[in-house]
């Protein structure tokens, strides 16, 4: 009986986990239904949402043949760490269950962009705020050249008066508390994007496609810190909700409805195949006062360009951005 139950634990860990469309223009049909989509596949499903090939045809029935002739201009993917699901408002989205939670990568779909794209410069942004890891080519040099990337960047920036602790209604968190300013700094992290991008509207109108990859880990910190059952993580789910929706309204209307925002939660991952990079326990002492090396390591990975495509890679992790599989966005 005990193994029973166990077993039952797994599989619901297992397929607990979600993938699903905020948004998608006319020319990218999702269906609806409840079939589950491998973790591996994910950028698969991104690539061919793009009107890209994939290496090994993709045999699941939520994405449908749509029109070949019209591309969309961007997909945004945020992956939300520390929960299986959220409270997303029935009957706006279309979610599936995420199935064999994986590290998975949208480097391929970022090679696609540079191979077919390169003398147009698309915008590629990959990022995850709480371990300083982004990675920008193309005119993403430009347009989010001010966006704040190290912890102690986001923390100065959230005590800013224009920036997001003005708006939102924090209830049980506190500014004062590192994890949570952690949490509202992924999502000043989110406004900010949308914001930037705003002051470039024309370059979501140009033909090349555009890759957003964001990567959200202050909810899971906020569950450990607190415990899923608190008031703070209720809080935390909620505000990270309105502002997941925000955002993505934000995005699909800055590409003109032509973009694709796609929303993947995972409560953990198989830790046996995450790479090994920073903890969230060293990035919270860099946040807070420790010497920061965010200079010395951009220098050192500004090295790595891609041939023909105007670039920079600043990774803070303990590694370079790995082939795939990765962890890396």
């Amino acid at each position: 009986m005990a193994v029973f139950v166990v077993l039952l634990a797994l599989v619901a860990g297992v397929l607990g986990n979600e993938f699903s469309i905020l948004k998608s223009p006319g020319s990218v049909v999702f269906r609806n239904g409840n079939w589950p989509i491998p973790g591996e596949r994910i950028p698969d499903v991104a690539a061919l949402s793009m009107g890209f090939s994939v290496k090994e045809d993709l045999s699941w029935p939520g994405l449908a043949v749509g029109n070949l002739f019209h591309r969309p201009r961007a997909t945004v993917m945020v992956m939300v760490k520390g929960v299986n699901k959220l409270a997303l408002p029935p009957g706006s989205v279309i979610s599936y269950p995420l199935e064999n939670a994986v590290p998975f990568s949208l480097d391929s779909v970022a090679n696609s962009i540079h191979s077919l794209f390169s003398e147009e410069t698309p915008v590629v942004l990959q990022l995850a705020p709480s371990e300083e890891r982004v990675y920008m080519v193309g005119k993403a040099n430009s347009v989010f050249e001010d966006l704040s990337v190290t912890l102690r960047q986001l923390r100065n920036r959230l005590f800013q008066e224009n920036s997001v602790l003005s708006s939102l209604p924090l209830n049980s968190l506190s500014r004062n508390n590192e994890v949570d300013l952690l949490f509202l700094s992924e999502l000043q992290v989110l406004h900010d994007i949308s914001s930037l991008l705003s002051r470039h509207k024309h370059l979501a109108k140009d033909h090349s496609p555009d890759l957003y990859s964001l990567e959200l880990a202050g909810l899971d910190e906020i569950g450990k810190r607190y415990g899923e059952d608190s008031e703070q993580f209720r809080d935390a789910s909620k505000i990270l909700v309105d502002a997941l929706q925000k955002f993505a309204d934000d995005m699909y209307s800055l590409y003109g409805g032509n973009a694709v925002v796609e929303l993947v939660t995972v409560k953990s991952f198989d830790t046996s195949l995450i790479r090994k990079t920073r903890t969230i326990l060293e990035a919270k002492q860099a946040f807070f006062g420790k010497k920061n090396m965010f200079n010395k390591k951009k220098k050192e990975r500004n090295k790595e360009v891609f041939v023909g495509v105007k670039s920079f890679n600043v990774c803070l992790s303990s590694e370079l951005p790995a082939e795939e599989p990765s962890k890396s966005l």
